[in-house]
């Protein structure tokens, strides 16, 4: 019977030679296998969180993201009114622009609007075509050319400060005087800085000075009977 067992190849305990040797031989072979999949696992998870990275704002931080994406809605939202008048958003600026001076040079409309000469221009252009406004050489001087509203601007107008106060209604939903004042202010120094990088020369507005918007906001007194 010994040496029956020894021509088998058995061990002592009742296993053969052959699985012990199988057993140690696969077991590498199934850790290698384990290895890659966790690996596999860990490169996908990996790739998740870049994906989630790529996926969230890239300006979640910044100060210009979000003015570019408060900008970019009051833009889409006053757009959306002036359809109604035949005009696209920025237009409007230059007919409010207008309305409030009565007549303006191009230099003097460029400078005001914080754009290059040539943008004012292409825009009055288009305006002219519509019939908003007309164009007239200076007495004396013809190189220098004024511009005003027409009667059918100035109607335009009235229409467009309807629609500029609506917006700003919402856009400000929820702001105090103090908050409104001091968003103004900071946005009109943001402004500044870049119009003075980009080489942009523009003209300050009224209430653009530092000391009118620091001044404290006025509380109304009730009547004492």
């Amino acid at each position: 019977m010994r040496a029956a067992d020894e021509r088998i190849g058995a061990e002592p305990g009742g296993g053969l030679a052959g699985e012990s040797s199988a057993h140690a031989a696969i077991s590498p072979r199934a850790e290698a296998v384990k290895g890659d999949r966790e690996s596999e696992r860990s490169m996908a998870k990996s790739e998740m969180a870049k994906s989630d990275k790529r996926l969230r704002p890239p300006g979640s931080k910044s100060v210009g993201w979000a003015l570019v994406q408060a900008a970019r809605l009051h833009r889409s939202r006053v757009g959306d009114r002036l359809a109604a008048l035949d005009l696209f958003a920025g237009q409007e600026q230059v007919v409010q622009a207008l309305a409030a001076a009565g007549t303006m040079t191009m230099g003097d409309l460029a400078a005001t609007l914080r754009v290059r000469p040539p943008t004012a221009s292409k825009t009055i252009s288009r305006l002219a075509a519509l019939g908003f406004v007309e164009r007239r050489a200076e007495a004396g001087d013809g190189r220098i050319v004024r511009v005003r509203l027409t009667e059918t601007g100035l109607a335009k107008a009235a229409a467009i400060e309807g629609i500029w106060d609506d917006v700003e209604a919402e856009l400000l939903g929820g702001f105090d005087g103090k908050e409104k004042r001091r968003l103004r202010k900071l946005l009109r120094k943001a402004a500044r800085n870049l119009a003075d990088v980009s080489g942009v020369t523009g003209h300050e507005v009224e209430g653009d000075s530092e000391m009118d918007e620091d001044e404290p906001e006025t509380l109304a007194v009730p009547d004492v009977p």
